[in-house]
């Protein structure tokens, strides 16, 4: 009877979710490994594989963002992406370059999209919600990095004004 339990123990093992999620690995690492797949990041998503399908079929667009040092790097989105899909696909693609770069880094982003804004066409796109259509944004378009800082009570561009470190301390 023994016999019978160590099978049943080995079948319920190969059933296992860790083996399966094994297999899985290694199905996706041979796959990623093809000369033909080269474009897909290393450590990828299922957003990410099928925002590239759809690439291919043509229902997603592939935008330049241009960095502050006229430096560019391409992202590709859907066609009915709005402009807070847009942030997450350029924190996904920086953060990947930045890890095969130079190691880990954390970039935060908070800061960043407090100070700087994407402008397109000299448009801010500042709505999160807004389709990146409304701005005549397709692919091939080149989106740039802008300085910009929210004003906390109108919500309307101002000038960057220097932080007070000891506001109060003079009174």
């Amino acid at each position: 009877m023994e016999p019978n339990v160590k099978s049943e123990e080995s079948v319920v093992g190969y059933n296992s979710s860790n083996v399966k999620k094994a297999r899985l690995q290694s199905m996706l690492s041979a796959l990623l490994n093809d000369p033909i797949l080269a474009d897909v990041p290393k450590k990828t998503t299922l957003a990410d594989v099928d925002t590239l399908i759809n690439l291919e079929l043509g229902s997603a667009m592939r935008i330049s963002i241009v960095k502050m040092d006229n430096t560019t790097f391409d992202v590709a989105v859907l066609n009915s992406a709005t402009v807070k899909d847009l942030k997450l696909a350029i924190k996904r693609k920086t953060n990947d370059m930045e890890q095969s770069q130079m190691g880990h880094r954390h970039i935060s982003w908070r800061h960043v999209w407090a100070n700087f804004c994407l402008s397109h066409n000299n448009e801010k796109l500042i709505d999160d919600n807004a389709l990146l259509q409304d701005f005549g944004i397709r692919s091939g378009s080149q989106v740039h990095f802008v300085s910009f800082v929210i004003s906390r009570v109108y919500r309307k561009h101002t000038r960057r004004r220097k932080h007070r470190f000891f506001h109060g301390l003079g009174k």
